[in-house]
């Protein structure tokens, strides 16, 4: 089409504003349902992967459950809980298994900086645990092998609680006290606070407000209950060769083998905890694509009716038409140029509306929004194609109209 023909299409269409604006409507709510639809999944699936990020996408993760005293007594004639043996263990019979992290709860009564004492929380880890949950340095560094072999009374502090404690000042050389215990912070995590404290029901960790101690250390200087388990939580990164699912089954058996059967842990498949997600995702997506099929239909619906109204309205101009040589191609391409200019224009009103949807729809539920440049284009090229799609019975109607009965017509 060239550009006299959409230019008359748009000036045609002028001269019936009301009806033009009311069939657009249904083009623009429909567009801007699927744009919304496709911003807000687009946001829930790269929030999910960012949020799986955290436990790890090739993890296999087993925790302690969180037993009272008197459930321990019981469990302790019968398993040992959880510990660094059967982190062993895993490392050595896993398939794929590539290292493991440990990290235990140290309980605090009191954190201590100069002379304030704030509220903190403290973690006995092993080295790999930084690259196991992806976590990145702001300043320093993190803990070594050397530190927890020499007992050193170092630690790591989150961002959040880093600037609890010091403010603008560097925190990297400071001390800090634990309980009894005076630590070196030699290192402070970049910012990562999350957008949410669980991911399918599984409670995600608030690194940022948290301090990190060599495993070992904690160990020796802090000191741990008999009746707890060793640790709280081991991490398995797999090579990605191996099924995260088959490990899984291999490291719960090997618990389950250590602890005398007894069903004192929980297991925890990063993995399978994304695709339960974007399963729920998917039931969500199709939902919102029929509604916007649905709008988008009625859309059509409407550019079809309107067409067709002008069809009638306009026999003689067709039969005048027709009448001076204009062939029925001809005809039907400018009946097309109306249908095409009504499409494109509720196709980037639509693309404004869905934009100001999906950010109305993230702030209102929490959620996250993202753009994908080929979905918008696949919500334009979607519409444009309904438009045209409906607007082609319009248009053969108006190019069979006899020229001779369309100059008698009274339209």
């Amino acid at each position: 089409m060239n550009r006299a023909l959409l230019l008359e299409a748009v000036a045609e269409l002028k001269r019936r504003k009301l009806r033009t604006g009311l069939t657009l409507l249904g083009m623009i709510f429909g567009v801007g349902a699927i744009v919304a639809m496709l911003a807000v999944g687009e946001g829930s699936k790269r929030e999910a992967l960012r949020l799986v990020a955290e436990l790890g996408l090739n993890n296999v993760i087993v925790e302690s459950k969180g037993n009272t005293d008197e459930q321990l007594k019981d469990i302790r004639t019968r398993s040992l809980g959880l510990s660094a043996a059967d982190a062993a263990a895993a490392l050595s019979v896993v398939p794929g298994a590539r290292s493991v992290a440990l990290k235990k709860e140290i309980k605090v009564d009191q954190l201590i900086v100069a002379d304030r004492v704030v509220s903190g929380r403290a973690f006995a880890v092993s080295p790999a645990y930084a690259d196991h949950g992806g976590l990145q340095l702001k300043a320093g560094r993190w803990l070594q092998p050397s530190d927890g072999a020499t007992l050193a009374p170092v630690c790591v502090l989150g961002a959040r609680l880093a600037h609890t404690l010091f403010g603008a000042d560097p925190a990297v050389g400071q001390r800090v006290k634990v309980n009894h215990v005076w630590l070196q912070v030699v290192g402070v995590l970049a910012d990562r606070t999350p957008s949410k404290a669980e991911f399918e029901g599984v409670k995600l960790g608030l690194d940022d407000e948290r301090l990190f101690v060599p495993w070992e250390t904690a160990r020796a200087r802090f000191g741990f209950r008999r009746i707890e388990d060793e640790v709280d939580g081991i991490s398995v990164r797999l090579d990605g060769q191996v099924a995260p699912d088959d490990a899984a089954r291999v490291l719960q058996a090997i618990i389950h083998q250590r602890h005398g059967g007894v069903d004192d842990t929980n297991l925890i498949v990063p993995m399978g905890l994304y695709r339960q997600n974007q399963q729920t995702q998917r039931i969500f997506t199709i939902v919102m694509s029929s509604i916007a099929a649905v709008s988008l239909l009625v859309g059509g619906i409407g550019i079809m009716n309107i067409m067709l109204a002008n069809v009638l309205e306009r026999r003689r101009e067709v039969g005048l038409k027709r009448a001076l040589g204009a062939r029925r191609r001809d005809v039907v391409e400018q009946f097309l140029a109306e249908a095409l200019v009504i499409a494109v224009s509720g196709a980037v009103l639509g693309l404004v509306l869905g934009a100001v949807a999906a950010y109305s729809i993230a702030a209102l539920a929490g959620w996250s929004v993202a753009w994908s440049p080929v979905s918008l284009l696949l919500a334009v090229l979607a519409c444009v194609a309904v438009g045209l799609g409906f607007g082609v019975y319009p248009a053969r109607q108006a190019a069979a109209l006899d020229p001779i009965a369309a100059l008698r017509s009274d339209g």
